[in-house]
């Protein structure tokens, strides 16, 4: 048997389904947001971006004119050594903008994730474990109703679960009359059981004794 997803009755099934709904609103609401977390946060890496531009750019032209200083006679290599130092510094202010940028992404990365992920958990875990457990449950009682109508075992089960206020709603002698083999009450009393689960009982004329 494919397992039961919804039940069988209408208040618990559109109860059901609008839970579903939800939970897929949610999900894609919090990825939504973790999205725009992350585009946000990796907006900081752009001035890393700018930094990392103008240091090369920089060094580039320092060593460039260090190349040059280098060709004049005599003079040259002591004029060139200035020069070196600051392209050096240059390449320097470059490597410091390319690990800002890489860390501003890192973060972004981890910050949208971390957004998205741990309210759509909370959620959707949760969800996920009530739906898992309705299903386990309704399965397996659709699967005994399947397998025989009879359901002395339902109406068994609410005599031994159900608050007795709610017995004796059903029967003033419930045990007397599901003895007796009283059709009407077992089928009350397996009705309460069978609720639990969102299903209906099988009709009167298919429940037998």
């Amino acid at each position: 048997m494919p397992m039961k997803l919804y039940a069988d009755l209408p208040g618990r099934r559109a109860t059901q389904l609008a839970s579903d709904v939800l939970v897929v609103a949610w999900v894609a609401l919090w990825a939504h947001l973790g999205h725009v977390v992350h585009d946000a946060v990796l907006g900081l890496a752009a001035p890393a971006r700018r930094l990392e531009s103008a240091g090369a750019g920089f060094g580039r032209s320092m060593g460039d004119a260090s190349r040059t200083l280098r060709r004049v006679p005599v003079v040259g290599d002591q004029l060139h050594s200035p020069f070196d130092r600051a392209a050096a510094t240059g390449n320097g202010i470059a490597g410091a903008g390319r690990d800002l940028g890489a860390a501003a992404a890192h973060l972004a990365l981890v910050l949208g994730w971390a957004t998205a992920l741990v309210p759509i958990i909370l959620v959707a875990g949760s969800w996920f474990v009530w739906r898992l457990r309705f299903a386990r449950h309704a399965t397996a009682a659709q699967r005994l109703l399947d397998s025989d109508a009879d359901v002395d075992l339902f109406a068994l089960r609410a005599m031994s679960r159900q608050p007795l206020p709610r017995l004796a709603r059903v029967s003033n002698d419930p045990v007397g009359a599901w003895r007796s083999g009283d059709r009407h009450v077992i089928r009350a009393l397996a009705a309460m059981e069978l609720k639990e689960a969102g299903l209906r009982p099988p009709p009167l004329s298919q429940t037998r004794r």
